[in-house]
C-alpha cells in the first residue's frame, strides 16, 4: 500500500484517523495501524519488523544497564552487528554470492545464489535502530522503558517504507506526549496534499516517458531521446521521493509528530557539496553523524578526509541497492565532493550562479544514469548516446512516441519548481503574500487534490522508485 493509492487515501487512512482521534490509546492505535499497513504488502515480514524492534529494544536495555565503558561498547557492537546482519542477509547476500562466483569461476568453485526477497523498508528501519543504539551509547537519549512504545516508534507507517529516517531523539518527547491542535492537523493535511500532487501530477507523469526511454536499447535512441529520458528521470526521482517525504511529514503532523525535513530544492544547488545538504537530508546527515565524523571527518588532514568521503559515499551507494550501478553512483558523488575540496568548490563559488547551478545539475544527471540503468553496460551505452558517440542506428527509435504532451508539461513545470532560484526580496514580496493568502491557497489545494483523485480514478501510471530500497 502506498500513500498515492485509492486504498490508502479513501479507506485505510480515513478509518485510521477516526480511530486515532476518537480513542485515547493513540500509541496502540498507531502501532496496530502501522503493522496492518506493513502487512498489506508484506505480511510475511511483519515478524521481521517486530524482531528488529525487539532486538534494538533489548540491546538498548543492555547498553543502559551495562557497568563500565568496555561492556557498554561490547553491547553496542553486538547490536550494530546484529542490525547489519539482517541487512546483509536480506539485501546483499545475493550480490556478494554473485561476486564470489565470478572470482571463483576459474577455480571451478561456486555457491548457489539464494533467492531472497527484499523486505519493504529494511534499509530505513535498520538505520533507525542503529541510530537509537548509538545515541544511547553516547548518552544523548534515555532508554525507552516500554517495548510497545518502542515498537510503535520502529513501525510508524508514515516513515516506515521510505523515510525520512526519523531518529528516536527527534521525537522521543512526542512518543510520550503530543498535542494535536487543529492548526497543526490542517498544516499537516496541506503538506500531504502538496506531496501527493508532486508524486501524482509531476513524478508519475514523467515516469512513463522515463521508463519507456530507458527501456529502449540505448544504441537505438537518438541523442535527443537519451537526454529527454534522463531529464524525465531527474524530475521523476525528485518529485517521487520528495513528494513521498512531504506526504510522510504531513501525516506525521496530523498524528502529532515532527519529522525532519528531507528535501530543500536540491536542484537549485550551486555545488555538489550544497546538493548533499539539500538531498535526502535524513540519510546524508545520518552518514555524517554515525560514520563520517566517527571516522575522523576532516580532522586528520586532507588525505584522511578524502578517504572518509570515498568510504561514506561507497556505502551510501550500496545502501541504495546491491548492484555495481549503485556502487559507481556513490563513488561518482564521493569523487565530485573530493574535487570540490581540492579547489573546484572555490572555483564554482567565483562563477556566475547560473553556471555553477548548471554544472551541478549536469553532474547530478550523469550520476542518475547509473542510478536508473539496469546494469553498468546499459549505463555506459546510454551515456555514449547522450554524448553522441553511438554509431547511428539504421532505424533509430523516435523519442516522440514516448514523450507525450502531458510529459512535456510536467517536465517543464517540475523543472521550473525544482531549479528556479528566487531572490529573497521576491520571496518576501507580493508573490509570496498572494501565495500565502488563505482563499488562493485553499483553492489550489482543492484543485490539486481533485486532479490527483481523477488520476487515481483513471488508473494512471503510479510507480514508486524507493520500493527498490
Amino acid at each position: 500500500m502506498v500513500f498515492s493509492s485509492a486504498t490508502f487515501l479513501f479507506y485505510f487512512f480515513p478509518l485510521f484517523l477516526i480511530l486515532y482521534y476518537a480513542l485515547p490509546w493513540k500509541n496502540g492505535v498507531l502501532l496496530i495501524g502501522s503493522l496492518l499497513f506493513y502487512a498489506w504488502g508484506e505480511p510475511r515480514f511483519v515478524p521481521l519488523l517486530l524482531a528488529s524492534a525487539l532486538l534494538n529494544y533489548g540491546v538498548g536495555w543492555l547498553i543502559n544497564a551495562a557497568q563500565g565503558e568496555r561492556r557498554r561498547q561490547a553491547m553496542l557492537v553486538l547490536g550494530v552487528a546484529a542490525n547489519l546482519a539482517f541487512l546483509m542477509y536480506y539485501k546483499y547476500i545475493g550480490f556478494f554470492a554473485g561476486i564470489y562466483n565470478q572470482l571463483a569461476q576459474p577455480l571451478g568453485h561456486g555457491v548457489a545464489v539464494p533467492a531472497v526477497v527484499l523486505p519493504l523498508g529494511i534499509s530505513f528501519f535498520t538505520f533507525q535502530g542503529i541510530s537509537y543504539l548509538i545515541d544511547l551509547y553516547r548518552r544523548d537519549i534515555e532508554v525507552q522503558s516500554s517495548f510497545w512504545r518502542f515498537a510503535m516508534y520502529k513501525a510508524m507507517f508514515p516513515q516506515l517504507i521510505a523515510g525520512p529516517i526519523v531518529r528516536y531523539r527527534q521525537i522521543a518527547h512526542e512518543i510520550e506526549h503530543r498535542d494535536l491542535p487543529n492548526a497543526r492537523i490542517w498544516a499537516g493535511f496541506r503538506q500531504f496534499i502538496v506531496g501527493l500532487a508532486q508524486k501524482m501530477l509531476i513524478a508519475n507523469t514523467v515516469a512513463l516517458s522515463a521508463d519507456r526511454l530507458f527501456g529502449q536499447d540505448p544504441s537505438q535512441l537518438t541523442t535527443a531521446g537519451a537526454w529527454i529520458g534522463i531529464a524525465c528521470y531527474t524530475i521523476q526521482i525528485l518529485f517521487d521521493f520528495g513528494g513521498y517525504s512531504n506526504m510522510a511529514i504531513g501525516i506525521g503532523h496530523m498524528l502529532g509528530f515532527s519529522y525532519p525535513p528531507n528535501f530543500e530544492r536540491p536542484y537549485a544547488s550551486l555545488s555538489m557539496t550544497e546538493f548533499w545538504r539539500r538531498w535526502h537530508i535524513s540519510l546524508s546527515s545520518w552518514f555524517r553523524d554515525y560514520l563520517y565524523i566517527p571516522l575522523g571527518g576532516n580532522r586528520h588532514g586532507p588525505l584522511r578526509t578524502y578517504l572518509n568521503l570515498g568510504l561514506v559515499f561507497l556505502l551510501c551507494g550500496l545502501w541504495h541497492g546491491a548492484a555495481w550501478t549503485f556502487v559507481i553512483w556513490g563513488l561518482w558523488h564521493g569523487a565530485l565532493l573530493v574535487l570540490e575540496r581540492l579547489g573546484l568548490g572555490a572555483a564554482l563559488a567565483r562563477l556566475p550562479a547560473l553556471v555553477a547551478q548548471a554544472y551541478t545539475l549536469l553532474m547530478v544527471m550523469l550520476g542518475w544514469v547509473f542510478f536508473r540503468a539496469d546494469s553498468v553496460p546499459h549505463a555506459l551505452s546510454f551515456l555514449r548516446t547522450m554524448a553522441g558517440l553511438q554509431p547511428e542506428a539504421a532505424m533509430p527509435h523516435p523519442w516522440q512516441l514516448d514523450f507525450t504532451a502531458s510529459s512535456a508539461v510536467a517536465l517543464v513545470v517540475g523543472t521550473l519548481i525544482a531549479t528556479v532560484r528566487l531572490p529573497r526580496q521576491t520571496l518576501d514580496g507580493r508573490a509570496s503574500v498572494l501565495l500565502q493568502a488563505a482563499p488562493l491557497r485553499s483553492a489550489a489545494l482543492v484543485a490539486a487534490l481533485l486532479l490527483c483523485v481523477l488520476n487515481m480514478a483513471a488508473g494512471t501510471y503510479n510507480p514508486f522508485i524507493y520500493f527498490r530500497f
